[in-house]
């Protein structure tokens, strides 16, 4: 084609091209004109998000996959295709999968081929008509069971695509929502379970934690975040709502007279809970009063949002920031957001705190309105049918204050039960094959899904679950005193292994030469929470399933042997044994049991 041009043509032609490329390199200049105006500044929502990944990318950094999905098209501005394509029946590709988590919805395969929903419940306190309301919609769109989370929450699962919508829809006619509720955004806000029923606490969670969840709905700059985020609430209740596993953890105390502030209730700021990367919140000095809860979260969120890692995800969460910075050299940040220096109180100033109660979650238990009590309702590793759930609004709304109340422990509180209707509330609850009542192990036993419902989960953790406390309930009858076990499917430790007395994550145990695995665990001892709050030490790794029964087993027998007596706690004891000695106390007498 070229030959079809005469010389001059030629000449004119190149000098064309090469005008272009010069535009290209020098932005205008080379045409002897004036440069191209910069890239317009980031506004709105997301400029925020935008800017930090442009430091990240002008760095010469290299955003994560989910950085550019987000960046390609915001998640909330593709909703309405999103639906469209759900409606084909099609499953999601993968950055659409991710898009779909801020409305809430998990595409799980393929360990199911089907929507998870996971909602948003400030505090964890439902109305028993919404209660009934989501297994309605578990029914009509899901697979007619729903699962009590460890953030005192509820998940519905196997929703078809073509259901997710209609599912969503059918929440906010319960007055409730999934927004935001999975991807990089701040989870499910909670707070005490027995807030404002409970004598001991010290503050009323359910305000603050409707606050700041109503704060973030409406504020899409905090949507995007470099990694999901949480906040908790504690009021200083008999229950523990695990603050210090959170990002956040705003904690209620009592400042005595001679501090730097007015004596009084203040919150204490925790920062940088993640047991999944083998740490928990400490306490940062700071102290604020409970009304700027809200303008200080948004302040810490936004540094975060602007520091984050956004490159590598395994590196993303606030934990790295304070790890890279220190937490003097964040709050200084922080406070530069706020405009002014946090309060801080020594902690000899701060009261003690009243403790725990580990069986608070579980039975009966008066209130602080005389006459009335909470009940607790044992779930076996959180899962409910609709039926049950339809069966236990109806006994909140007529024996109780009409209020189902989700704990971080993966069961529910009905409370307001008047003294009188104790015996019927019980009898109603074992009617339907659950209980009121649970034995030691039982009581603080925890699963995160598994490898039933989870792509990422390496064993069927709720399965296993159930199999170890039958087998210790059957085998160690005079263990008198509660010990939380927690068993995660993998590394994002949804079920928090590592601030359980016995905690195992799940592993791939290989059984043959030719690399052939079988599901298992590695197990770790000695974590708490609370007042005792500590990450465990493994002890085992690659302990296959059918064996964990006979460890567990072990380790409990061999706790009730060597203990000091009653008062000292499972945690205690390891901590003085040491994991060498546990290891080889334990194998001693599984070899003693197998002769």
């Amino acid at each position: 084609m070229a030959d079809d041009f005469d010389a001059e043509q030629k000449r004119y032609l190149e000098g064309f091209a090469n005008g272009i490329q010069a535009v290209r390199l020098t932005g205008g200049i080379g045409l002897g004109g004036a440069a191209a105006p910069p890239a317009a500044e980031p506004t709105g929502p997301d400029a925020i998000h935008i800017k930090a990944q442009d430091r990240v990318v002008k760095a010469g950094g290299k955003l994560a996959d989910q950085e550019k999905w987000k960046r390609a098209e915001n998640p909330f501005d593709g909703h309405n295709r999103l639906i469209a394509e759900a409606e084909t029946g099609k499953a999601p590709k993968p950055e659409d999968n991710f898009r779909w988590r801020y409305h809430g919805l998990f595409w799980v395969a393929p360990a199911q081929n089907s929507y998870m929903c996971r909602l948003r419940i400030p505090n964890g306190i439902l109305q028993h008509w919404q209660f009934a309301g989501i297994a309605d919609l578990a029914d009509a769109h899901g697979g007619g069971y729903a699962h009590v989370t460890t953030r005192a929450n509820l998940q519905v699962r196997e929703i078809a695509t073509e259901h997710g919508q209609p599912f969503l829809d059918g929440l906010v006619d319960l007055g409730l929502t999934a927004r935001g509720a999975g991807a990089d955004n701040i989870r499910n806000v909670t707070g005490s379970p027995t807030a404002g029923i409970d004598a001991q606490e010290l503050l009323d969670t359910r305000p603050l934690a409707r606050s700041w969840h109503n704060w973030i709905l409406n504020d899409r700059s905090l949507y995007g975040l470099p990694r999901k985020f949480n906040v908790a609430f504690d009021g200083g209740g008999v229950l523990p709502v695990l603050e210090e596993t959170n990002d956040i953890g705003f904690q209620a105390v009592e400042v005595a007279e001679g501090a730097a502030v007015a004596p009084g209730l203040w919150m204490r700021l925790v920062l940088g809970g993640i047991t999944g990367h083998r740490d928990i919140a400490r306490d940062t000095g700071v102290v604020l009063r409970p009304s700027a809860c809200n303008r200080v979260a948004d302040a810490i969120l936004r540094v975060f949002i602007e520091n984050g890692d956004r490159t590598n995800r395994n590196k993303a969460r606030l934990k790295y920031v304070l790890d890279a910075w220190g937490f003097d050299a964040y709050l200084a940040a922080v406070e530069d957001k706020l405009g002014r220096r946090l309060d801080r109180v020594d902690p000899a100033h701060i009261r003690p705190r009243g403790g725990c109660d580990r069986f608070a979650h579980v039975g009966v238990h008066p209130q602080k309105q005389a006459g009335l009590n909470w009940i607790g309702v044992v779930l076996p590793v959180g899962k409910m049918t609709t039926d049950q759930m339809r069966a236990l609004a109806q006994i909140a709304r007529e024996c109780g204050d009409g209020l189902i109340r989700l704990t971080v422990w993966q069961n529910f509180l009905i409370s307001g039960v008047p003294d009188a209707r104790v015996a019927e509330v019980e009898a109603r609850v074992a009617a339907l094959g659950l209980t009121t009542k649970a034995s030691s192990i039982r009581a603080g036993l925890v699963a995160c899904t598994g490898n039933r419902g989870c792509k990422f989960a390496a064993s069927d953790t709720k399965g296993h679950a159930l199999m170890i406390a039958d087998h210790v309930e059957a085998r160690v009858r005079d263990l008198d005193v509660p010990v939380n076990l927690h068993l995660t499917g993998c590394h994002h430790s949804c079920a928090q292994h590592y601030i359980g007395d016995i905690g195992l994550i799940g592993a791939k145990v290989v059984v043959s030469e030719e690399g052939d695995t079988v599901e298992g665990y590695d197990i770790v001892v000695g974590g708490g929470f609370g007042e005792a709050a500590r990450i465990g030490t493994e002890i085992w790794k690659a302990v296959r399933a059918e064996e964990c029964p006979g460890r567990v087993e072990a380790l409990l027998r061999d706790y009730l042997a060597h203990r000091t007596g009653p008062q000292e706690s499972f945690q205690a004891f390891t901590a003085r044994r040491g994991p060498e000695a546990l290891r080889g106390l334990a194998e001693a007498r599984m070899l003693e049991a197998a002769e």
